[in-house]
């Protein structure tokens, strides 16, 4: 019997920083929009929806991608006789 495997979601960004802006950048606009209700009244609401594009999905997937580019290239997944672990990646000094 073959088995097929679906790659895995990522939501990874190419540094630490660049991801953090995101998330500055999504929940400041959520912050914002609320923030503004009593300005603006409910119409600031529009602006919410912005984050789902800086967060790249939902703020859990936005957590999710901190995750993967913290732990990129320090943990490794390796798989034998169908059970599969994270070990610490060995360090190439």
């Amino acid at each position: 019997m073959s088995t097929t495997t679906t790659p895995e979601p990522n939501y990874a960004s190419k540094s630490v920083s660049r991801h953090l802006a995101r998330g500055v950048l999504g929940f400041g606009l959520i912050v914002g929009s609320l923030a503004l209700i009593p300005v603006v009244g409910p119409i600031a609401l529009l602006v919410a929806p912005l984050s789902l594009i800086a967060f790249r999905g939902c703020p859990t997937c936005w957590m999710v991608g901190l995750i993967q580019t913290v732990s990129r290239n320090r943990l490794q997944r390796t798989c034998e006789g169908g059970v599969c672990s994270l070990t610490a990646r060995p360090h190439s000094d």
